[in-house]
């Protein structure tokens, strides 16, 4: 998984690795999928372990996955942005990624605060083809930050959501109920007994969106 050098945001250097498809993939990867780490301030990385295992699965279908740091965690320059210069990141790394793999789909994928930067980014860039939400905060305000998703539900593109069935910080009947409001097409896997940071349930995060995303 080499480490990506060349990638900047607004704020500057922006660390970030990138996953190749698994080997048994032969030919162009299927997709190039950017992936956002949960949020910065409470220990989000983008070595989250659910990050890193949705991360596997998604290379194990054939994908490559570029995984980044926020500004301000690790050693990404900046200082956290409120959200707002999250997105800013996130608009930098899909540059560099369309860049890095010319006339490969695109898509944006996000793990909690992560889903909400890389939904609502992903849904309004054309580039982007798909949108995965992994235990997106659907709910109004988590630990002061408001949480809209205004893109996301005007949007027509596929959109896939995994969510453990215990969360505590983005309850299943929150998002049962984002989702019954967004268009067609999309796909949801409900993870049985996974609380919001899936602990113990990691490895299931990866096999849910191998399954979602298998044949996409």
């Amino acid at each position: 998984m080499p480490t990506i050098t060349d990638l900047r945001g607004p704020a500057g250097f922006l660390e970030a690795l990138v996953d190749e498809p698994a080997p048994t993939h032969t030919g162009p990867p299927r997709a190039a999928v950017l992936f956002a780490h949960p949020h910065p301030q409470f220990g989000g990385t983008m070595h989250t372990k659910a990050v890193y295992q949705g991360t596997k699965g998604l290379t194990r279908i054939g994908c490559a996955v570029l995984r980044f740091n926020f500004r301000g965690v690790g050693r990404s320059a900046g200082t956290f942005g409120q959200g707002e210069g999250e997105k800013q990141d996130f608009a930098a790394a899909v540059d560099y990624l369309s860049a890095k793999y010319p006339g490969i789909r695109l898509w944006a994928a996000g793990f909690s605060f992560g889903s909400w930067v890389a939904l609502e980014a992903g849904a309004s860039d054309d580039r982007v083809s798909a949108l995965i939400g992994i235990a997106p905060p659907v709910i109004t305000s988590i630990s002061g930050m408001e949480y809209t998703f205004p893109n996301t539900l005007a949007s027509t593109k596929p959109k896939f959501f995994v969510q453990g069935e215990e969360d505590e910080v983005c309850p299943l009947s929150g998002l049962r109920a984002f989702y019954a409001k967004l268009h067609e097409p999309k796909d949801m896997v409900i993870i049985e007994g996974a609380n919001h940071l899936f602990e113990g349930h990691a490895g299931e995060v990866g096999e849910a969106l191998e399954g979602l995303l298998g044949d996409f």
